[in-house]
C-alpha cells in the first residue's frame, strides 16, 4: 500500500485516568502496525508523555496541530486539552471526563471535514463524561446523534467469527421487555444483515435470534414475547429475504456451541450478548457501531481504573479494534466500487491466510 492510500485513523484518548493511553501506546510500540495506517491520537502530548514515562514505554509520537499534518510511519497526536489537566490515575474525575469529551468532539469534527477516515475510541467513563455537550448513555448513542440523528445505529461485539448484535443496548434491564417491539427487531435485523454483508463481506449471512425469556418463554408459561413479538418478526423478515432463525433459548444456544453455525447473533439485551462474548473472546473483543456512515470501533473493555498505571493492561483488544476499523473501511470501499463498476462480476474478493485482500478472477467466467 502506498503512503497516499493509508487509512487515517482518528484515535480518541478516552478517560485519561484509565488504561486508554497504556493500550494505545503499547499497540503502536510495534512499528509494523504503522505500515497499515496513519494513526492520529486526539488527546494531549503532555498527557501522553506522562503515561509513557510512568509506564516506561518506548513508544515515540509526533505532535501536530492539524490532522492534515499527520505523517505516515509515525504515531501522531493532536492537542485537544488544556495543558493544566490533572491526572489522577485510577480515579474518576470531572477533569478526566471533560478531557475525554473534548478529544471525542475534535475527532468527530475532523471526520466530518474529511481529515480522517475512521474513528477508534479508547474507553470512557459514562458517568464523568456527562455534561452540556454529552448527555448520552455511551459512545453509540452520542455518535448517532452527532452524525445527524437520522442514521440508525447497531452495537455489534465481535471476536473472530463470533458477532453479537444488541437489540437494546444501554438501558436498564427492567425496561428491556417493553422496548422489544416488532419495529425495533425489524430495524435491528435489517441493520445487522446489511452490516454483515457490507462491513464483514459475508454474502448470505445467517443470523440467530436469541429469546428474551428463559426457555424461550416455554410456550407462554414464562413469558409471551417470543410467541407474540419475536417469532412473528423472524418469520416476517425471513419472507423478506433475511436468513434469520430462532428464537433460541440463550443458555442452551451457547452451551451447545450452536453459535458456531451462524454468522451473527442478535441478543435482546446488553449482558445477554456481552457476557458470552467476553467469556469466549475478551482478549480479542471489539465493539463496532454499525449503521453509521462513520466506521467506529473500540476495545471490548472499560477504563479499568483498578489496574491503571500498573503497566499490566492487555492491549490486544485495542489492537484488534484498529485492525477491525481498517478491514471494515476497506470492505465498504470495495463494496462501493463494486456497485459503481459494471464489470464487478468479473472479480471476487478472497482473503488469504495472511488476511490480505486479493482480487482474483473467477474460474468459470
Amino acid at each position: 500500500m502506498s503512503e497516499e492510500q493509508k487509512i487515517r485513523i482518528g484515535i480518541t484518548q478516552g478517560d485519561i485516568n484509565g488504561i486508554g493511553y497504556e493500550v494505545i501506546l503499547k499497540t503502536f510500540a510495534e512499528p509494523e502496525i504503522l505500515e497499515l495506517c496513519t494513526p492520529i491520537i486526539y488527546g494531549s502530548p503532555k498527557l501522553a508523555a506522562y503515561h509513557r514515562k510512568a509506564l516506561e514505554l518506548p513508544t515515540q509520537y509526533n505532535a501536530i496541530e492539524n490532522a492534515d499534518d499527520a505523517e505516515n510511519e509515525k504515531l501522531n497526536i493532536i492537542n485537544c486539552n488544556d495543558d493544566e489537566v490533572h491526572i489522577d490515575l485510577g480515579h474518576a474525575t470531572k477533569e478526566g471526563g471533560k478531557a475525554a469529551y473534548e478529544a471525542l468532539e475534535k475527532a468527530i469534527s475532523d471526520y466530518k471535514e474529511g481529515k480522517i477516515d475512521v474513528i477508534v475510541t479508547a474507553p470512557i467513563n459514562k458517568n464523568n463524561i456527562q455534561g452540556e455537550g454529552f448527555n448520552f448513555p455511551g459512545h453509540t448513542e452520542y455518535l448517532q446523534e452527532r452524525m445527524g440523528g437520522e442514521e440508525r445505529s447497531l452495537m455489534i461485539l465481535c471476536s473472530g467469527d463470533l458477532r453479537f448484535a444488541l437489540a437494546t443496548s444501554h438501558i436498564p434491564l427492567r425496561d428491556v421487555a417493553a422496548a422489544i417491539t416488532p419495529e425495533l427487531l425489524e430495524e435491528k435485523l435489517t441493520l445487522f444483515n446489511k452490516s454483515l454483508k457490507e462491513d464483514f463481506n459475508i454474502d448470505a449471512p445467517k443470523i440467530a435470534v436469541l429469546a428474551l425469556n428463559p426457555h424461550a418463554g416455554d410456550n407462554g408459561i414464562i413469558g409471551t414475547e417470543e410467541q407474540e413479538i419475536i417469532k412473528p418478526t423472524i418469520e416476517k423478515m425471513s419472507k423478506e429475504g433475511i436468513l434469520c432463525y430462532g428464537p433460541f433459548p440463550a443458555d442452551g444456544f451457547m452451551g451447545s456451541a450452536n453459535y458456531t453455525r451462524f454468522d451473527g447473533i442478535l441478543a435482546m439485551y446488553h449482558d445477554q450478548g456481552l457476557a458470552p462474548l467476553k467469556a469466549l473472546g475478551m482478549e480479542d473483543g471489539v465493539n463496532f457501531t454499525a449503521g453509521l456512515s462513520v466506521v467506529r470501533t473500540s476495545p471490548a473493555h472499560g477504563v479499568a481504573y483498578d489496574i491503571a498505571g500498573k503497566g499490566c493492561a492487555d492491549e490486544n483488544s485495542f489492537r484488534q479494534a484498529i485492525y477491525a476499523a481498517i478491514d471494515i473501511y476497506r470492505n465498504r470501499k470495495n463494496n462501493e466500487y463494486a456497485h459503481r463498476n459494471p464489470l464487478r462480476k468479473l472479480y471476487f474478493e478472497k482473503r488469504d491466510d495472511s488476511n490480505r485482500l486479493n482480487l482474483q478472477q473467477p474460474d468459470n467466467e
